[in-house]
């Protein structure tokens, strides 16, 4: 969990400002527990209500109506679907904010955006993997490019044609 996350789940729990938050994480070394404890101590929050019980009947808060709880379980599922609905946003995003780049000789011969290669991939993979092995030991390249950072993806490209180079170089051995 990083700083900030701890910050946000102390500012709730507490019901404290982000300052307060802030200051108390930094204050306990970044441990929740000890900075609830040390608001507690600061006077900035309250410590745990005390539960008293009775054999007297009241109307007990716990207790919630069916509507209500029906309606909350309906607005959580169109959480849900908010969240994949987000969630595709973000994935379709990064396919159209990133490209596949295919070089040879240090010139680029084709750049396309993921969200084709995709598309691609799964209509006529039995031909394009083929033809990207084939490319690797003809010399071609592989690498994305575009807004977000590919570093890792890229690592990939690289050591999959350092391999293929050495396939080359074992061939010509024999």
């Amino acid at each position: 969990m990083d700083q900030l996350e701890k910050v946000e789940k102390l500012r709730e729990r507490a019901n404290v400002t982000y300052e307060e938050a802030k200051e108390a994480l930094e204050a306990s070394n970044w441990d929740i527990l000890d900075a609830m404890v040390y608001l507690e101590k600061a006077g900035k929050t309250q410590g745990p209500s005390r539960e008293t019980y009775s054999t007297s009947y009241e109307e007990q808060a716990q207790y919630v109506s069916v509507k209500d709880k029906v309606q909350e379980q309906k607005e959580s599922g169109d959480n849900i679907f908010r969240k994949l609905g987000r969630l595709v946003g973000i994935v379709l995003r990064k396919c159209r904010d990133n490209s596949l780049c295919i070089k040879r000789k240090g010139e680029e011969i084709l750049r396309m955006p993921i969200i084709l290669v995709i598309i691609a991939m799964l209509l006529v993979w039995q031909i394009l993997v083929p033809a990207i092995i084939v490319g690797l030991f003809l010399g071609c390249q592989y690498s994305f490019e575009g807004k977000d950072n590919l570093d890792e993806a890229n690592r990939v490209m690289e050591q999959a044609s350092k391999m293929a180079d050495k396939a080359k170089d074992e061939f010509k051995k024999l």
